[in-house]
């Protein structure tokens, strides 16, 4: 706690102090232009890998990086998506996976859930993403398969972002974008989902653009 005090202590003193205005413009509201929906990793700052400022970006974090499906009965993920999409109206939404994630470990490995139930019940919103490299990817190294995990992971949650009413409304009109990324911590790279060759590439202004509407044929590599 005395870091996290001094640290506060310091952003007072030198940060606000020399962004007052920023800080003074924000308290009068935020218009961000992208919901960033990445895991609660204590490794993962989007501000910092996006080279973004407060009030850009609109931040949702949980273990794994999930978004459960639509249902009558409502999440917070669902209501924070809602609220980024019908009101705040951002014009993209990414959902960013990273490596070494243990909630992927976890739900690649369901033995070590056996005394969390907590984790084993949300880490059933990624079931699919398990079933999928149970079936198609069972003779990769263990390593190799965490990082296809972490791929399709991201994939089957932009697809339960499909089913919620407000991003399926936007994406009709086509006012809204989907984009599929992968941090490697160790690397610093992001890599984002091309639906054209059906693989993760490294991130650039071109696929950035296109987004994710649709998956592509190919299998995912490991990256």
């Amino acid at each position: 706690m005395e870091k996290l005090v001094k640290g506060v202590h310091a952003f007072q003193e030198e940060i606000f102090r020399s962004e007052r205005e920023l800080f003074q413009r924000l308290a009068k509201g935020q218009s961000p232009e992208t919901l960033f929906v990445t895991c609660s990793d204590s490794r993962i700052n989007p501000n910092l890998l996006t080279g973004t400022n407060p009030g850009e970006l609109f931040i949702l974090r949980n273990a794994g990086n999930i978004i459960p499906p639509y249902s009558e009965i409502p999440c917070g993920e669902a209501a924070t998506t809602e609220y980024a999409v019908a009101v705040l109206g951002v014009q993209d939404i990414i959902v960013c996976g990273h490596s070494h994630c243990g909630a992927i470990d976890a739900l690649l490995d369901p033995d070590t859930t056996a005394e969390l139930p907590a984790v084993r019940a949300w880490l059933a919103y990624a079931q699919e993403t398990k079933r999928i490299v149970d079936e198609n990817y069972g003779a990769l190294s263990p390593e190799s398969r965490a990082s296809i995990a972490v791929q399709e992971n991201v994939l089957v949650q932009i697809e339960h972002l499909k089913s919620l009413p407000t991003v399926a409304a936007r994406l009709k009109d086509h006012s809204l974008g989907l984009h599929a990324w992968v941090y490697q911590i160790e690397t610093g790279e992001v890599f984002a989902y091309d639906r054209t060759s059906g693989q993760y590439v490294p991130l650039s202004d071109d696929v950035a653009k296109v987004g994710v509407r649709s998956r592509g044929s190919s299998a995912i590599r490991p990256i």
